[in-house]
């Protein structure tokens, strides 16, 4: 067991959800020079590029079970490995969440009630849009991902440049997404803020689980459809 892997997952996913939700929590309406909403979305394409190509040829660089569970019904990882690095993932989101709580309640004025970047919908989406909206858009928008993942990695893609097209495919899904549900597509980066937020956020966190798992799988069986599957490399 190559638990090299496993480190490089928890700190992928660390840097993800420092990176993005910091962004976020501490940069998006900072006075006078606020990053807003396109600030934030490549916030997080930002830190999935750097650390794809940082420990991507350690773990593959997932980052987020989402794209786990899709890569291994597209036939791309293994079973047995699904969660170790699921349970990694989750382990790097968790500590970036206390860390970043740790430094933004440093600030005079800092209160939870502004969401900490959790994800939610109904009265908790920045848009409040309802159940269904944020369902779907949670489905489909990680469904996209994944294809992109799948493409840009396969053998026949061009060689190095697939944290690129990943990144940039994370940025525009938080352009689309972020007033819809704050953008999950990752449950890790979801269940991170939800447990510092708790009450609606952990209530709601079900959704950015279910949405996310079920999109991944789909846009990851599709692309296999499309283009069969090589044979699985680690």
């Amino acid at each position: 067991m190559d638990f090299r892997k496993y480190l490089a997952e928890l700190i992928g996913t660390f840097w993800l959800t420092f990176g993005g939700c910091g962004a976020a929590v501490v940069s998006a309406a900072f006075p006078h020079v606020g990053i807003g909403l396109l600030g934030v979305a490549f916030a997080f394409g930002l830190t999935v590029l750097t650390m794809a190509f940082a420990v991507g040829h350690i773990s593959g660089g997932h980052f987020n079970p989402a794209v786990t569970f899709g890569l291994t019904a597209g036939g791309r990882f293994p079973a047995s490995q699904v969660i170790p690095y699921v349970i990694a993932q989750v382990l790097g989101a968790i500590a970036a969440s206390a860390l970043l709580y740790f430094i933004a309640s440093g600030a005079p004025g800092f209160d939870l009630a502004g969401g900490f970047a959790a994800n939610g919908y109904d009265a908790h989406s920045p848009g409040h849009y309802n159940l269904v909206s944020a369902f779907t858009a949670e489905t489909v928008l990680t469904a996209v991902f994944l294809f992109v993942i799948m493409g840009s990695t396969h053998p026949d893609a061009g060689t190095g440049f697939a944290p690129i097209a990943i990144g940039l495919c994370l940025t525009l899904i938080h352009l689309i997404s972020i007033p819809i549900t704050n953008t999950s597509v990752n449950p890790a980066r979801s269940t991170g803020p939800a447990l510092i937020v708790g009450g609606w956020a952990l209530e709601q966190l079900w959704l950015f689980w279910a949405a996310p798992l079920i999109g991944g799988i789909v846009g990851a069986i599709l692309y296999r459809i499309v283009r069969p599957a090589p044979t699985i490399r680690i």
